[in-house]
This record gives structure tokens, C-alpha cells and sequence, in this order.
């Protein structure tokens, strides 16, 4: 009787609460209800870097740095693991990358203690011309995202071969098993990519009367956007990745995929042919490394990527002390900016595939650098910059879809290594059965004739994806990516800045607040002419303080506060110390990612 006293009385007083909880509900979302925690050590925003000493990943996605991990363990290298995490990755976050993308990749090798770069990405049809592309363009200006004419060939598959020939150990159906079993048996959909699948999807059915999108829909949307944790399986993707497993790459590029990558294209209308695939090869090149301070060079990959722009930009303001100022000061980032436009002015100018516009390497040289600092105006934005002269132009700069991860093993072979379906998931193209998308990296191209850039037969579009490293007195020391289109290069060197004029730790340096610039010459505009867009605009996240964009306002800038951090970036990034061997790791707080090590 006692107890059954208890329980009504329990029940009453409930019953008296609940219309007092009705009375006042809680309106605002949890981040504005309460703020976070204290940390004992570093910055209050930020979170610990890892440390560990036989290997480490860092990736977009735990799963992937995971498998990066057990490949590392069962004997594999950085470079058997970085292609494992990579085909992982193709499955767990195909809103950014896979096989239908290209690749780019920066590797330390201390055997020969030299970099090495792959050039992973690929080409128009050869049997296409500039006038022919215009004719089923009709009266449009610029390439479409979506459709095959957007479409290059894949050059993933060929980069891995490429890099596994070179450095692997593993058999490579080992390094793929890993990705083979997950596609069949599922994952959980991780909440960041979630997101970027239902951003998808509600863009390609805004447009589906624009392309092919059956395919797509049956593999990725049948049930509408994956949602977090929902578990996602793709097993043409699998049977695709087996088929490469046991064949090799040419199963890709000669072999029954390819076959059925090229009927699936030609029946959309595009020019590509069998003989376009068979023909395609990535091709080694040579990192540019620039000093920048305190003995800290940064490395970047030539054209057709945008990796020299970071290295522009370094010889830019390597010329003004930053650390006078506080690292949110107007004047810092009035400086990075200005430093960005002065570089892009280049890029849209000059870089492209070099088999057909040579670089020109004095755009790299200490005296042009001076010569590009001198025109910034220390206090005011520069309405508008033109290409410089080194010798006595769709959208370039939204956030691109593809991902970024570095592997180090115990040996102190390093991975940089970024991999793209370029914009809004890629073309929206999925050839049957094979389970994935084509990228639409193609938009690149510019229609005019005269621009370095000008789509041409065989050709290789302009590239934003971009792999980093560091060196620090002339060793090698860190391995950075900083993905999302024409934020990569200002991303590279924001994060050198934390790092070396700031003393930020590898965690802190990526976390903390970022700036992104659009606008300006872009490599899509002809070649003659003003720019759309000369000013930009400058994008900045909330941790930049209120009066700092006041004031860049003041300076002439045009501002916008962003607070989703889509458009900043994904940062991955591995320090290994030259003497002990210990590994370093930060990875990105605005994706799904993970830093891990043993």
C-alpha cells in the first residue's frame, strides 16, 4: 500500500510539472542555449592534436583512417594505406570524391629522401573540338555542370597503380578488400556527408531535366538522402572495385568497365571512345617548394592545378611581418586577401595544362613576388588587380566536393594525397552498374580560343585540387591538404600562418576561424577584358571579431560573416619530428573526420 502511495503521489506531482514545461519551451537551438567547455591546455576553441610513433592517418571520415590503420598494421606502407582510405572514402563520402574523379598526390620518400608528384587527372576527347563543343553548347558561354560534356576522363584509378607500382607492398586486392567488404555489407552514413547527400539531391532534382539522372537516383537516392547512420550499401561499387582487384588497372581503361563507361557516355552524346580511355596516362612532375619564414618552405604541384597560387601568394607576404598584429587583425587578413587576388590574377591568366601554355616559372621567383607585394596599399583594397607580367578567366571559386587525407607509417614515408568529383558531387552521370559518378571537372575549361585554358582536344582542364607539404630547415615535416575549390591555396596558407608566425599547434591551425575570397579574374573568363567580378567578396566565419570586419569595410572590402563553414574548407595535416620519429595529427572540425595513430 506504502508503494502504491509513493507512485501516485509521483504521478501527481508530474502530472502538476508538465503543463509548467509547456508554459515555457526551449525555442533556441542548443548551441545558443549553453556555450562549451574548458580545456586545461592551448586554445579554448580548439581541441588536442595526436600523437603517436609506427603510422598515422588523417581523413574525412573515421571509417576510411581506420582502414588506413589496419592496412599499416597487417604490413602495408603510407602508400598502401593512403590508396585503401582513399577507395574507402570513394564509398563512405561519394558526395566528394571517388573513381569517377581525379586524384593528386605528393609523396616523401625517405629511400631516395626526395618528393615526388603524379599528376592523376585527365583529358578531353580527343576527337572533339573547340568548335564542334560549341555547337551542343548552343548560346551557352560556359560549360554545364551537369551532363557529359562536363565530363573528363577518370584518372583515380590509373593515380593509384601508378603510386602502388612505384611504393607499394601490399597486393593491391588487399588494399582494396577493405573498401570491397564495406561497400557489400554497409556503413553508417556519417552526419557531415548526410547533409551533403541531401544537398545533393535537392540540386540534381532541380535540375534532372538537365541529365541522365536514373542511375544516380538507383544508387545513391532510391530511398531519398542517406541519413546519418543510416547504413548505406553500394555493391556495384563493389563488383566494380573487384573487377580492378583481380585485373588491374586496365580494367578500367581497357577492360569491361571501361566498355561500359564509354557506351553509357555515347549514349548521352558525348565524343568520347574507347581509345580515349586506353590512351589515358597520369604523369609524374615535380614539386615547387618556396621559403616562406623561420625556415619553412611550402611544396605545391605545378599546373594544370592551382598549386602554385599558395606558392604566389607565400612570396607575396613573406615580404610583411604579420605577427606585429594580433592573428585577427584587419590588417592580417587584409594582407592575405590582397595577396590572394594579386595571385589569382595569375592563375586566371596562366594556369593550364602546360602540354599546351608552358608555366611560366619566373611567376614564382623572389623579385616578382616583391614586385606583386609593392602593389598592395596597406590600407585600402585594391579595386581591382590585373595579371602581372613575368616576362621583362562557371564559377571557379565555390566550395568544391572533394577530399583531402595524409598517411605517414613508421618508416617516415609521408602521403599527401586529394582526390575530387569536382563540383556538387560530379556530372550526375553513373554509368550503369558501376557505382559511381563521373566528375564534371570539365567546367573548367574556358571557350575562348585565346586563354591558356581554352578546352582543346586531348586536353586537361585547369584543377583546384591541390596536395601540400612542408619542410622546416630543409627536411620534410608536414604533410596539409585544405580541400574545397578556390579556397585550397588561401586555406594552405592560412594554415602556415598559424603555424609559423602564430605558434599555433597542427590542431589549432586548422581549427581556428578562416577567411575565403571569391571573385576577381577567373580561369573560365576569356582572356581579354575586364573581370566579372574584380573586387570579390570576402567571406569570413563568426570567430573573426565584429570590429575586425568593420573595419576591413572601412578598408574598401566587401564582407560577409558565413557561420555553416561549408565554404571554408576540410583540413587534414601530419608533422613528423625529424628526430625522434613522433607523428603529429590535426584533422577538420567542420567535416566527419578523424586524426589517428598507433
Amino acid at each position: 500500500m506504502k508503494t502504491l502511495k509513493i507512485a501516485l503521489a509521483t504521478a501527481a506531482s508530474l502530472a502538476i510539472a508538465a503543463p509548467l514545461a509547456a508554459e515555457a519551451p526551449v525555442t533556441r537551438p542548443v548551441d545558443e542555449q549553453i556555450g562549451a567547455g574548458g580545456r586545461p591546455v592551448g586554445a579554448p576553441w580548439s581541441r588536442s592534436p595526436v600523437h603517436a610513433q609506427h603510422g598515422m592517418a588523417a581523413t574525412a571520415h573515421p571509417l576510411a583512417t581506420q582502414v588506413a590503420l589496419d592496412i599499416l598494421k597487417s604490413g602495408g606502407n603510407a602508400v598502401d594505406a593512403a590508396i585503401a582510405a582513399n577507395a574507402a572514402l570513394g564509398l563512405m563520402e561519394p558526395t566528394g570524391n571517388g573513381i569517377g574523379g581525379d586524384i593528386f598526390v605528393i609523396v616523401y620518400d625517405p629511400a631516395t629522401d626526395k618528393l615526388y608528384g603524379l599528376n592523376g587527372s585527365g583529358r578531353s576527347p580527343r576527337g572533339q573540338t573547340l568548335e564542334q563543343l560549341k555547337e551542343k553548347l548552343g548560346d551557352a558561354d560556359s560549360l554545364p555542370a551537369l551532363g557529359h560534356l562536363s565530363v573528363t576522363i577518370p584518372g583515380t584509378v590509373d593515380g593509384w597503380f601508378e603510386l602502388h607500382n612505384r611504393f607499394g607492398q601490399l597486393p593491391i586486392a588487399d588494399v582494396l578488400a577493405p573498401t570491397i567488404q564495406y561497400a557489400r555489407e554497409g556503413h553508417p552514413v556519417a552526419p557531415v556527408i548526410g547533409m551533403y547527400f541531401d544537398r545533393a539531391l535537392r540540386s540534381f532534382e532541380r535540375r534532372s531535366d538537365q541529365f541522365d539522372f536514373t542511375n544516380a537516383r538507383a544508387t545513391w537516392f532510391a530511398n531519398g538522402a542517406p541519413k546519418a547512420g543510416e547504413i548505406f550499401k553500394n555493391p556495384d561499387l563493389a563488383d566494380t572495385l573487384q573487377r580492378i582487384a583481380q585485373n588491374g588497372r586496365d580494367e578500367f581503361y581497357k577492360g569491361q568497365s571501361a566498355q561500359v563507361m564509354v557506351d553509357y557516355l555515347q549514349r548521352q552524346g558525348s565524343a568520347f571512345t574507347l581509345e580515349d580511355f586506353a590512351a589515358h596516362r597520369s604523369e609524374w612532375v615535380e614539386p615547387a617548394c618556396v621559403h616562406y619564414r623561420k625556415g619553412y618552405e611550402l611544396c605545391e604541384l605545378p599546373p594544370n592545378s592551382q598549386g602554385f597560387a599558395a606558392l604566389q601568394m607565400v612570396n607575396i607576404l613573406k615580404y610583411v611581418d604579420l605577427s606585429q598584429w594580433e592573428r585577427g587583425s584587419a590588417e592580417v587578413i587584409h594582407y592575405i586577401t590582397e595577396a590572394k587576388r594579386l595571385a589569382y590574377a595569375d592563375v586566371a591568366k596562366f594556369y593550364a595544362d602546360p602540354d599546351f601554355a608552358p608555366f611560366p616559372q619566373e611567376l614564382l621567383s623572389d623579385a616578382y613576388g616583391y614586385a606583386r607585394f609593392q602593389l598592395i596599399d596597406p590600407a585600402r583594397a585594391t579595386p581591382g588587380f590585373a595579371p602581372g607580367d613575368p616576362l621583362p578567366e562557371p564559377k571557379l571559386e565555390g566550395p568544391g566536393d572533394t577530399t583531402y587525407m595524409t598517411v605517414v607509417d613508421g618508416e617516415g614515408l609521408m602521403v599527401s594525397l586529394i582526390q575530387s568529383n569536382y563540383r556538387g558531387m560530379g556530372s550526375g552521370l553513373t554509368p550503369d552498374g558501376l557505382g559511381f559518378m563521373f566528375q564534371d571537372r570539365g567546367e573548367l575549361y574556358s571557350l575562348d580560343p585565346a586563354h591558356a585554358n581554352a578546352y582543346a582536344p586531348g586536353k586537361r582542364p585547369f584543377q583546384t585540387i591541390i596536395p601540400a607539404f612542408v619542410k622546416k630547415d630543409g627536411k620534410p615535416y608536414m604533410t596539409l591538404g585544405l580541400m574545397g575549390g578556390g579556397m585550397q591555396p588561401q586555406g594552405h596558407v592560412q594554415v602556415l600562418i598559424n603555424l609559423v608566425d602564430y605558434g599555433m599547434n597542427l590542431q589549432e591551425a586548422g581549427d581556428a576561424a578562416r577567411i575565403n575570397h571569391e571573385g576577381g579574374r577567373e580561369p573560365t573568363e576569356p582572356a581579354s577584358g575586364p573581370a566579372k567580378d574584380p573586387l570579390g567578396t570576402l567571406f569570413v566565419e563568426p570567430g573573426i571579431p565584429a570590429e575586425t570586419v568593420d573595419a576591413l569595410k572601412a578598408m574598401g572590402h566587401k564582407v560577409e560573416v558565413v557561420s555553416n563553414g561549408i565554404m571554408f574548407g576540410g583540413y587534414q595535416a601530419i608533422a613528423r619530428d625529424p628526430e625522434t620519429g613522433v607523428l603529429t595529427g590535426a584533422t577538420e572540425m567542420r567535416k566527419d573526420g578523424q586524426a589517428q595513430g598507433y
